[in-house]
């Protein structure tokens, strides 16, 4: 998919944020780099939101801050058409000099998790939705969000929820457009757009795929180009967990089936309750989740998603066709039965969210544990309030560092390394005065 009229190429791994580090290379270096990877410090997989070394991680110091070669993950590089000038792109994966698999490096971590299945004989076939806010163009500069104007025949500033509304689409569709039109190029199979709860809000759907770590690259890459085509349309684009406080947040939800080595999804007994395999996958999904909740909700922001009447779960709970709970079995053909795991947030590291949520589902069925009863009702007032979630980052971090089952899931080095950088962000983060308390404060007191 490259050109000869291409000058430049960027390959990148994504960080344990999610964010991309990598490096903008010549167009002649391509097949070197297709061939041999690129040397990155093993540290860079570690580093806090910022960018910033984290010391406490073991990668730094201790290793003499030593590199690991970083691998394409597909055959060929595929287009930037946002950029200023022509440039394509390659996804790459971290692995240690001795070739084997870099267990920080979050795909890794999830491509550990896929192995384990496929010792079972199982395949997870897996389809994200994204939900993200379109804002004005100045937003990012403001630090500020401010919902968009609908240049395209309306000429007005959205200002309210407006759900599933085709007038919100209409108004920008020549955004949408090439969003589509990028999506086919770079393999990012989007399926459908719908506008959400808040103004200048919306999900975009990706259709299931058999490769979980294939679903995760085109999730990583599906951010980008959003975010990219926004600028280029003069808006600004995030994946931020709560940019309004009184907004619905954006959510990240997973859809997730298991097909063995005939090909048949083990979900499926014929009928809407599914099989005992789907009740393992969600015990084991409800017995982890507080454990996992650090990679769900990864950041400061991210828990002001999580609070009654906000549309995500607070709780670990299940049931069919409900839209209150955690875990909900979409009601569909029996064929297409499957899990739907709704609490992550958008602003979550893609492969480390399907990690998570394929480890707790494995643990569930390695261990033939079964749910409570399915919840029918309002999931915030009739589930088991002995299995609610927690609602700060500083619990979240401490339980999944103290997880037997993050540990052996996603590795000793993954856990250890996570959760020095989600440390060191909270210290920081607690370190700055906000203007807030400048404003109750200063003068009064």
């Amino acid at each position: 998919m490259s050109s000869n009229n291409d000058k430049e190429f960027d390959l990148f791994i994504t960080d344990l944020n999610g964010n991309l580090r990598g490096k903008r290379m010549p167009a002649n270096a391509l097949s070197k780099v297709m061939e041999e990877g690129v040397k990155l410090p093993r540290s860079v997989i570690g580093f806090d939101f910022w960018g910033d070394d984290v010391l406490d991680n073991g990668l730094v110091f201790e290793t003499g801050d030593s590199d690991g070669i970083c691998m394409p993950v597909h055959d060929e590089a595929v287009p930037v058409p946002w950029a200023d000038s022509p440039r394509n792109q390659i996804l790459a994966t971290m692995f240690n000099p001795d070739g084997t698999p870099f267990s920080a490096d979050p795909r890794q971590a999830l491509n550990a998790v896929v192995d384990r299945f496929k010792k079972l004989g199982l395949t997870p076939v897996v389809a994200t939705e994204l939900e993200f806010y379109l804002m004005d163009g100045k937003s990012e500069e403001t630090q500020r969000p401010q919902p968009p104007i609908l240049v395209e025949g309306h000429g007005r500033r959205l200002a309210e929820t407006d759900c599933y509304s085709i007038d919100e689409m209409d108004g920008l569709s020549s955004f949408f457009a090439e969003v589509r039109e990028v999506c086919e190029q770079q393999g990012v199979p989007a399926d459908t757009i719908i506008s959400e709860l808040g103004p200048g809000q919306f999900e975009i759907n990706l259709n299931h795929v058999p490769n979980p770590m294939l679903a995760g690259d085109q999730a990583i890459m599906f951010k980008r180009l959003v975010r990219g085509i926004a600028r280029k349309h003069g808006y600004s684009a995030t994946f931020m967990a709560k940019p309004y406080a009184n907004k619905s947040g954006n959510g990240f939800h997973v859809h997730f089936s298991l097909l063995n080595e005939a090909g048949i999804n083990v979900f499926d007994n014929g009928g809407d309750e599914g099989t005992d395999v789907l009740k393992h996958a969600v015990a084991g999904l409800m017995n982890t989740m507080a454990d996992s909740m650090l990679a769900f909700a990864p950041h400061m922001n991210s828990y002001r998603r999580f609070m009654v009447g906000a549309h995500a779960p607070t709780c670990a709970s299940w049931g069919y066709e409900n839209r209150t709970v955690a875990i909900r079995i979409p009601d569909s053909p029996p064929v297409a039965r499957r899990i739907e795991h709704r609490v992550a947030g958008a602003d979550a590291n893609p492969y480390l969210v399907l990690a998570t949520i394929l480890a707790g589902a494995l643990y569930g069925i390695e261990n033939k544990l079964m749910p409570p009863a399915p919840i029918a009702g309002d999931a915030y007032t009739e589930a088991n309030q002995d299995l609610i979630l927690p609602n700060k980052w500083d619990d979240a971090t401490d339980i999944f560092n103290r997880s037997d089952v993050m540990r052996e899931y996603l590795g000793e080095e993954f856990v250890r390394v996570f959760t020095a950088a989600k440390r060191q962000e909270l210290r920081k983060l607690h370190a700055q005065i906000s203007d807030i308390e400048y404003e109750s404060y200063l003068g009064f007191l």
